[in-house]
């Protein structure tokens, strides 16, 4: 299996990241449309990562369970953290600017979510997408 860890510290890393699990879903055979699911939602884990805590972690991984390949990425950020993770997963919520569809966004759009966050101490985000995209 294949592991790598990258680090996001400002705009111009998101698209060399995007890349490589692009690279990483193609390895495993993963279709165009589930590719295009798990990028949008790494995508978008990772630029709140860059704004809302200047930058973090990635580590990716090819991952299997009963025969099936898929791919897992682990965000993780030094940040503020998030207070209410229930209130920040609703659509519409947003402590920035923005509309508020990002987390509930990505969690739609791949196989597993999972997030972690301690107010001062920073947030991990865990997906998984698997290869038939269930």
């Amino acid at each position: 299996m294949t592991k790598d860890t990258m680090q996001i510290v400002r705009e111009q890393d998101v698209v060399p990241f995007r890349n490589r699990v692009r690279e990483m879903c193609t390895k495993i055979g993963m279709s165009l449309v589930n590719q295009t699911k798990l990028i949008t939602a790494a995508s978008e884990l990772v630029r709140n990562m860059l704004k809302y805590a200047n930058g973090g972690k990635v580590i990716m991984e090819t991952v299997s369970k009963n025969a099936q390949a898929g791919i897992r990425l682990v965000f993780t950020d030094e940040g503020p953290g998030i207070a209410d993770i229930q209130q920040a997963m609703r659509d519409g919520f947003s402590t920035g600017k923005s509309l508020g569809l990002g987390l509930p966004g990505a969690k739609r759009l791949v196989s597993d979510f999972d997030i972690k966050s301690t107010p001062g101490e920073g947030t991990t985000v865990t997906i998984i997408h698997w290869k038939n995209g269930r």
